[in-house]
């Protein structure tokens, strides 16, 4: 088992980017699909944690339509999380993580900081 992991929609461009960059770089993540297996509330605050950060916000994909369907823009950090367990397009991609650190792969380069 590898000891960086990549939250990854292969549908995406830029979770394609880090991932592909991971692997230039030799390593080989463990890749989870989290549109498949979604994230639980708990997972979710690990993250965030990892990230250094208790906001939702941070990892919260704002652009999304189900965001604005489901009136986010001003819900408090318990819907948020309960929204993203419930609904895993809204978490923000690719997501990286290293031990006690995680990064959102945004731009593809911010990956780098993990190795």
């Amino acid at each position: 088992m590898s000891d960086v992991t990549i939250w990854h929609n292969p549908r995406c461009t830029k979770s394609r980017q880090a991932l592909a960059l991971l692997e230039e770089k030799g390593v080989e993540p463990e890749v989870v699909r989290y549109l498949d297996t979604s994230p639980d509330r708990a997972t979710l605050e690990a993250v965030l944690a990892k990230l250094g950060t208790a906001d939702p916000r941070a990892i919260v994909r704002k652009g999304e339509k189900l965001y604005k369907e489901l009136g986010l823009a001003e819900a408090d950090r318990d819907t948020l999380l309960d929204a993203m367990a419930a609904n895993p397009i809204l978490i923000e991609r690719p997501l990286v993580i290293r031990g006690d650190r995680a990064v959102v792969g945004r731009p593809t380069e911010a990956v780098l900081d993990l190795l």
